[in-house]
């Protein structure tokens, strides 16, 4: 028996709510107030050195690659900086790549060997990795990150994956990102933008222009949230004022994203975005 008096209703309440303002988040440090993404133009560079003075503002990098040297100094140089982490599919040549199971690999990933889609419902397995990999990108002191690979939905994964799937899976990785004081960005699924909009800060897109798809971004642009578009051909000339007439940031870059990206002039103030 417990010689510890009862606590009575009005008591449980005041300890609920002190237990949930002295909480700590889930890398057990303070959060850092969120940074909200700028609506600039972009770089994305997931190999190679970074070249510092690049003329982007927004850097989308690696966050295994990237030091946090490298962020530190893209900030001094007014930069804002998102940590590019894969998601949704499975890589054999990342650090932490002996913490998936078998279990939960798919089909690979077309056009990329070595990397296959995952089983997104099974977040008892996947949630405590891909926590540990945003986890490294705010001890890095990037500002957002930029989850890939979450339309698994609209390829063969072997695992007959739902939009639904996708959703709760996505809807996860935001309130994480959000956890660790990190703006996060929705890559690419097009189909399920209108129900995830709200929730995601920015999004990351590829390729809109050569699918005739941009007009899916709508929500983020209506919402004044950033998109950055990628496109892996085409001309500059041709493409910028497209870009420029929706209100998107785009750049021009190889596919293999070693730095040898062709972002478009900033767009004047007073350009009113389309949305259509």
């Amino acid at each position: 028996m417990s010689l510890r008096p009862a606590l009575t209703a009005t008591a449980l309440v005041a300890v609920a709510l002190t237990l949930a303002v002295v909480a700590p988040p889930l890398d057990g440090r303070p959060v850092s107030k969120l940074r909200k993404p700028i609506d600039r133009p972009w770089h994305l560079q997931l190999q190679g050195k970074v070249d510092l003075s690049h003329p982007a503002r927004v850097f989308d990098l690696d966050g295994d690659e990237t030091s946090a040297a490298t962020v530190r100094a893209l900030h001094r140089n007014g930069r804002y900086v998102i940590c590019y982490i894969d998601a949704g599919s499975y890589e054999d040549f990342r650090a932490d790549r002996g913490r998936f199971p078998r279990s939960v690999m798919g089909r690979t990933l077309e056009g990329w060997p070595g990397e296959r889609w995952l089983d997104i419902r099974r977040l008892d397995i996947l949630a405590p990795i891909l926590r540990a990999r945003m986890r490294t990108c705010a001890r890095k002191g990037f500002d957002a990150v930029d989850p890939d690979n979450v339309d698994g939905y609209a390829n063969q994964t072997g695992f007959g994956l739902t939009r639904q799937d996708s959703l709760r899976f996505t809807r996860w990785l935001a309130r994480t990102a959000h956890d660790l004081g990190l703006a996060v960005g929705l890559k690419n699924a097009l189909e399920i933008v209108p129900s995830l909009a709200s929730r995601f800060d920015f999004a990351v897109v590829e390729e809109c222009f050569t699918y005739d798809e941009c007009g899916r971004l709508a929500p983020f642009l209506r919402r004044g949230k950033p998109v950055y578009e990628v496109e892996y051909g085409g001309s500059s000339a041709t493409l910028c004022p497209r870009a420029a007439g929706l209100g998107m940031n785009l750049t021009l870059a190889s596919l293999e994203l070693d730095g040898s990206s062709e972002p478009c002039p900033e767009r004047r103030p007073s350009a009113t975005p389309r949305t259509g």
